[in-house]
């Protein structure tokens, strides 16, 4: 919620910017409101934007908008003063003029008109009256905007985003009612220092083409993926694990938990699993200083999880691992894992792991190098687990093996000890009391 003060003026209220983690200077990105509209409680008056993650400022209560403080572009931190409302008796019931305006939208034709063969699939799509038609979640714009666009019934692929960095915005969604939507422009490519740029190619020489704008989080991911990996020396250290004990508990816990309304999947005993190896070799739960000269090892067990949604790849951190049990951790997993698809995860919910999981393992593969989550100094990946003949030492017989992938940061961390973490892990998996000492 809005963090409020009351003004000296009477029936007034001043929004200002809530807790948002360690993040300052976050640039605003959309300012929904201007003097003289009115709002209803929870109608967003900005949007802002960090390195990892966007979020609305929300009206704490229904008036209507006196004083505008902020403009896009400018950047605020905790506390910094948005919006002065006035509060009235009744409260605002009709949406705001900045979300829909009082205007009947010129005729749209009932179906698309033919486009030629060959031609891109965007051209070929007519307007959507579902927001959240495939491809959407590639557009940059707010979930305010998201919710227009579906009231309306526009497909937010067809319009031109005026915002910054591109973004879609209310009047661009309203704007497209009144005509036809301008050409995409392309977004201008990221440069890394001292790194030669990949020439640029015209491919609609060689056929037809569909320029598909990158959603928000892969282009604000991508540079601290291209950051991290220019920057550390990676390894990978591959191993396989015998869950099948394991498993077998855990269908246990699953049936029991399936009534109370929450799943327990293997994701809550990797956890359990990385504490443990993380305390046994706690030069993989550090990072190097910042004169690259001396470790900082931290003794929290913060863990980073990887939660694969449809705009991309996002990390909400769990903290205090070694402090919980599976079935908490089980919980705090399906809430995490729902607020990111719905995209309602705040920077606070983003920051401070010490350590990441990357699970594969509901899609498949058998081994992958994941890119060290940086300041971390490693990263543990897992494909998907199957049935092998492994030899007892009389027989082979079926078991559950799990493969695991350890990416380090080579200058703290060697291949001896990268193994021997890894070796250690995967003995924890395999014997499910190990987990409670």
């Amino acid at each position: 919620m809005a963090t409020l003060t009351e003004t000296q003026a009477p029936g007034t209220t001043e929004v200002k910017v809530p807790d948002i983690g360690d993040f300052k200077d976050v640039p605003i990105v959309e300012v929904h409101v201007k003097p003289g509209d009115s709002v209803n409680a929870d109608d967003p008056l900005i949007t802002l934007e960090s390195d990892k993650a966007s979020m609305e400022v929300p009206a704490p209560a229904a008036g209507r908008v006196r004083q505008v403080h902020v403009n896009v572009g400018d950047r605020v931190s905790e506390s910094s003063l948005v919006v002065t409302l006035e509060g009235t008796a009744e409260g605002a019931t009709t949406p705001p003029p900045s979300l829909v305006e009082q205007q009947e939208p010129e005729p749209r034709p009932a179906a698309p008109p033919p486009v030629a063969p060959g031609a891109p699939a965007a051209a070929r799509s007519g307007p959507s009256v579902d927001g959240a038609a495939p491809g959407t979640d590639q557009v940059h714009a707010s979930p305010s905007v998201r919710r227009l666009a579906r009231e309306l019934g526009v497909d937010l692929r067809r319009i031109r985003g005026t915002g910054e960095k591109g973004r879609v915005t209310k009047d661009d969604v309203k704007a497209f009612l009144r005509g036809p939507a301008a050409p995409a422009a392309p977004a201008p490519a990221a440069a890394a220092a001292g790194i030669p740029e990949i020439p640029a190619q015209d491919f609609s020489k060689f056929g037809p083409i569909e320029t598909r704008p990158l959603s928000r989080i892969k282009r604000i991911s991508g540079s601290h993926l291209q950051r991290a990996w220019l920057n550390v020396p990676h390894v990978t250290q591959h191993d396989e694990a015998d869950i099948t004990d394991l498993d077998a508990y855990r269908k246990e816990l699953d049936t029991q938990a399936r009534d109370k309304g929450y799943r327990v999947t293997l994701l809550a005993f990797l956890m359990k699993a990385a504490v443990s190896a993380l305390r046994q070799f706690p030069e993989f739960n550090s990072s190097l200083s910042p004169e690259k000269d001396a470790l900082i090892l931290k003794r929290y067990y913060h863990l980073g999880i990887a939660v694969d949604t449809p705009e991309g790849l996002v990390v909400p951190v769990v903290r205090d691992v070694d402090r919980k049990g599976i079935t908490e951790l089980s919980q705090e997993l399906g809430a995490f894992s729902q607020k990111a698809r719905s995209g309602k995860l705040t920077p606070s919910d983003l920051q401070g792991a010490s350590f990441t999981i990357s699970s594969l393992g509901g899609i498949g593969g058998t081994a992958f190098t994941p890119i060290v989550n940086a300041p971390e100094v490693a990263i543990l990946g897992v494909s998907r687990s199957k049935m092998a003949p492994v030899w007892n030492g009389e027989a082979f017989i079926p078991r559950l093996m799990l493969p695991v992938s350890v990416s380090y940061d080579h200058r703290v961390i060697d291949g001896a000890l990268a193994a021997r973490f890894t070796s250690y892990l995967c003995n924890v998996l395999e014997d499910v009391r190990r987990l409670v000492l």
